[in-house]
């Protein structure tokens, strides 16, 4: 008997709960036969382990689950075990009850899939039983899934149980009694997570704009209530210092609760506020509920500004003690977002009234070097404390401006008095002097120092070169003097342009104005160029040992400057390239070279250069200095000197060859006489001995020169004689005129100019070889002269002819005339070449082109212009025509 089997209760009906849980159908059998292996399985007893090979009826309930959804992620049977299964006979007939019935793939229209459910429990109509013939068990085709399905979701979250409205009180209850707890200084009686969590759900509901609503009036409360009547008392009678500390306590307090707060409201601080555009930020609000409730009241803010003042104004005098008060109030200022509209202002206004004070102070009873100092001290404390105290850029920059205003613009006229200038150049005052011109330049002017600095320099330099009784040390106080200077343009002026110009155009003023003095005999010579050469001359004789303490760089450690490796020519090459500097000063250099030429002549002549390199440099820098044509002549010097030293080894080797050596060693300069000076033909008597090898010499030279002639310059000469005194054996140096007095003593009658200088040189000097009677330091004409027949020296070689180096007045005057002299031949040389290209020219105009043609070589007068003009005329050169103008004549 077949028993039929019941659909599954696991079919979805319409009223189904909300959850969509699925009933598994089971089977129910009425008959007590069937066994109880025969109820359906489950899925993880199907497909156990143990269950891998079953047997009897259960293989075919093991296959039906095997031929389920595709999509099911069951695990599959061992294909060798389905083929064992399914390729036997089945020895018992199994029941039609105990076999799945499957339905067909066209589901009823409008009917409801169950997504979750398996295979097994989907609804769908039982089909009818398939026989099996010959107790053969068939596998029905199964399609499951095919059509079109119908999907619904349905919503699972459960629906509130809580009132919205009756949360929001709640949590607005505990956010009111923290924030009382909070401004009442109390512990929070909640949790700060609690209140944290309700303002986020709040927010999260969408009642932020309430809750900010409430928050910003809570806090209006606090600050116009609980914070500002203690302020406002306090005001109304305490001082301001004393109001500004209670408002920094009350903002600090302020500050402090703020906190808490930001913590509690801050997920609707960085949620609705932030996106928010006209509701400002939890820290924005109460800064602005501080300043309008508390900063803006008509008592208190004037109270405040003027605190901060008055700590400023203690800072100033150095009384204030607690700086960090100063510091945070400047900062609360900042906070508020008042300190450019309301501090500022009034800060810059108190600070120029105290500028204006302290320089009236100052300036009145300070002199300029102590009112500099106290200017950049009053600066700097000034900038200072802008750093300090967290002042603003624009209170730094504005502070600055007024200072400079008041401290230098206004005391344009005091920083530049020449007196006060005058003095701190006077005392070498480099860093007053520094001070002074930085304090200008923070203006741009420094220029105004040119004045006083050009006045100093001119009126210090006229005293210089015009002092007659110090006229030996002129170069020597002319070079510290300029070096003193130059030290000062660079470290204290800071190599500015301008004045640096006016260093180097006021020495060119004294330097070249000309003054007729009687060390010049009336002559417009100008006196510098002729000391300078002279210094220089006394640079290339001695070498560094001449050189002035003053001026020398290693007058204080001399053994340290050797050690560093710094020689003798490279101290000289120094001081040469001092002198240069004050030579470039020289307009007129004729008298430089006039002077210098002479030197130079002395030194070669008598071999008394200290290093010829330092000739050598110093002819090569003159040449770079003015030109070739200014030493030509000097460069000539030099050659004729290497010429009569190879001239003096062919006589020599001649004299040698004919055994014609003479007792005396001769040595002759053979000179041109256009590069050389002029020296006067001073007749002289020549001892025979001496003149037999000058006519020796003469013959040889007229032998090799036949066009040649010579003119002997014995005042040039210098010799060496050995003398025997009772006291011992004596080598004397000196001069041809003293040999030839001492040679032929007994046969001097008359005394000339030259002789007196020799016997005075011979018998008045250090060493006195030769007694004179009656004593003196004048030698006259009746003056007796017999041999020092007591002379003694430790010395065995003397040198006496010291005075033959030395330049007597007459000389000097010669040089000047004959200068002077040489003046008018190349002016009267420069208007032949100006007329001669002209051929007609004005009076003014041949004057002006004279000038800057012979500017070089010295300043002319106007009237010895207008006289060698007319000594042209009168050599019919040009002649005069109407106009006063001139033509050339050809």
């Amino acid at each position: 008997m077949q028993h039929p089997i019941r659909p599954s209760k696991n079919r979805r009906d319409k009223h189904s709960t909300p959850h969509g849980k699925r009933k598994l159908s089971q089977q129910r059998d009425h008959t007590s036969d069937i066994p109880t292996e025969s109820k359906q399985k489950t899925i993880s007893q199907l497909f156990s382990p143990s269950k891998l090979r079953p047997t009897g009826s259960e293989t075919h309930a093991a296959l039906d689950g095997a031929q389920r959804s595709p999509t099911s992620k069951r695990a599959k049977r061992d294909s060798s075990a389905l083929n064992k299964s399914f390729g036997e006979e089945v020895s018992e007939v199994l029941p039609l009850r105990r076999m799945y019935n499957f339905t067909s793939s066209s589901p009823r229209p409008g009917s409801v899939i169950d997504l979750t459910g398996s295979p097994a429990s989907s609804p769908s109509k039982p089909s009818p039983p398939t026989e099996r013939r010959n107790s053969t068990v068939r596998v029905a085709s199964f399609t499951p899934h095919t059509g079109v399905r119908k999907l619904v979701v349905k919503n699972l979250r459960k629906t509130p149980r809580v009132d919205p409205d009756h949360y929001f009180n709640q949590v607005i209850n505990q956010l009111d009694s923290a924030l009382t707890a909070i401004f009442n200084h109390e512990r929070i009686p909640h949790s700060m997570e609690e209140l944290y969590r309700g303002v986020e759900n709040l927010c999260r509901q969408g009642r932020a704009p309430e809750l900010y609503v409430r928050l910003s009036q809570r806090c209006k409360v606090y600050v116009s209530s609980s914070l500002k009547q203690p302020l406002s008392a306090k005001a109304s009678s305490s001082k301001n210092v004393d109001v500004l500390r209670a408002a920094l306590g009350a903002w600090s307090t302020w500050n402090t609760q703020l906190i808490t707060i930001r913590s509690i409201y801050y997920y609707m601080d960085r949620s609705y506020l932030l996106h928010s555009s006209t509701n400002p930020s939890i820290h924005d609000l109460a800064l602005i509920q501080y300043r309008d409730h508390i900063f803006q009241d008509a008592v208190i803010k004037p109270k405040i500004l003027a605190g901060i003042c008055d700590l400023i104004g203690l800072d100033r005098r150095q009384e204030l003690e607690d700086h960090k008060f100063l510091r945070d109030s400047i900062g609360m200022l900042h906070e508020l977002a008042i300190y450019t509209r309301e501090f500022e202002p009034m800060m810059l206004a108190e600070s120029q009234s105290y500028y204006d004070s302290w320089v009236k102070s100052e300036s009145s009873e300070q002199n300029l070097a102590t009112y500099a100092a106290q200017c950049h001290q009053l600066i700097e404390r000034e900038l200072e404390r802008c750093e300090v105290f967290n002042l603003d850029e624009s209170t730094r920059r504005d502070l600055l401006t007024k200072l400079e205003d008041t401290l230098i613009q206004q005391r344009e006229n005091f920083l530049t008095e020449t007196r006060d200038v005058s003095n701190l150049l006077s005392t070498n005052a480099v860093h007053s002097l520094e001070q002074v011109f930085t304090l200008l330049e923070r203006r741009r002017l420094a220029v105004r120092l040119k004045i006083p600095f050009e006045t100093y320099i001119e009126s210090q330099g006229f005293s210089i070169v015009y002092d007659q009784a110090r006229e030996d040390e002129m170069v020597v106080r002319l070079l510290a003097f300029y070096q003193r200077l130059e030290t000062i343009w660079k470290l204290s002026f800071h190599s500015h342009e301008e004045l640096g110009i006016g260093l180097r155009g006021a020495f060119t003023l004294f330097m070249n104005k000309p003054n007729r003095t009687a060390s010049a005999w009336n002559t417009d010579n100008l006196k510098p160029g002729e000391m300078i050469a002279k210094y220089v001359d006394m640079l290339l004789r001695g070498g560094a040992k001449a050189i002035p303490d003053t001026l020398t760089e290693r007058n204080a450690d001399d053994e340290e400057s050797n050690l560093a490796g710094e020689g003798e020519d490279e101290e000289v090459g120094k001081q040469l390239g001092h002198v240069l500097d004050l030579f470039r000063f020289v307009q007129g250099k004729a008298v430089f070279e006039a002077f210098y030429k002479k030197d130079l002549a002395r030194r070669l002549l008598m071999a008394r250069s200290a290093s010829a390199d330092a000739e050598r440099i110093m002819l090569e820098r003159l040449k770079t200095e003015c030109g070739a044509g200014f030493t030509h002549n000097l460069e000539q010097m030099f050659k004729d000197i290497d010429l009569a030293r190879d001239e003096m080894v062919s006589y020599k080797s001649n004299q040698k060859e004919r055994h014609r050596e003479s007792a005396m060693d001769l040595s002759v300069n053979v000179l041109s006489a256009s590069a050389w000076p002029t020296y006067p033909d001073v007749p002289v008597h020549v001892p025979t001995s001496i003149q037999n090898a000058i006519d020796s010499f003469a013959r040889h030279y007229k032998l090799k020169h036949s066009n040649r002639k010579l003119a002997w310059r014995h005042s040039l000469a210098h010799c060496q004689l050995k003398a025997t005194f009772p006291k011992g054996n004596k080598e004397l140096v000196v001069s041809s005129f003293q040999a030839f007095v001492m040679l032929l003593f007994n046969e001097v009658k008359q005394a000339d100019g030259e002789l007196k200088r020799t016997l005075q040189s011979l018998a008045c000097a250090r060493y006195r070889v030769l007694t004179k009677s009656p004593k003196g330091r004048e030698v006259d004409d009746d003056d007796e002269f017999t041999v020092n027949m007591g002379f003694a020296d430790p010395k065995y070689r003397i040198k006496i002819n010291q005075v033959q180096l030395k330049e007597t007045k007459e000389e000097n005057k010669q040089t000047h005339e004959r200068v002077a002299q040489d003046r008018q031949f190349e002016t009267q040389a420069a208007i032949v070449r100006i007329m001669k290209t002209r051929k007609k020219s004005t009076h003014a105009n041949l004057v002006a082109e004279i000038i800057d043609a012979t500017k070089s070589r010295g300043v002319l007068d106007l009237a010895d212009i207008k006289k060698n003009i007319e000594k042209l005329i009168e050599k019919e050169y040009l002649e005069r025509r109407d106009n006063n103008s001139y033509e050339y004549l050809a």
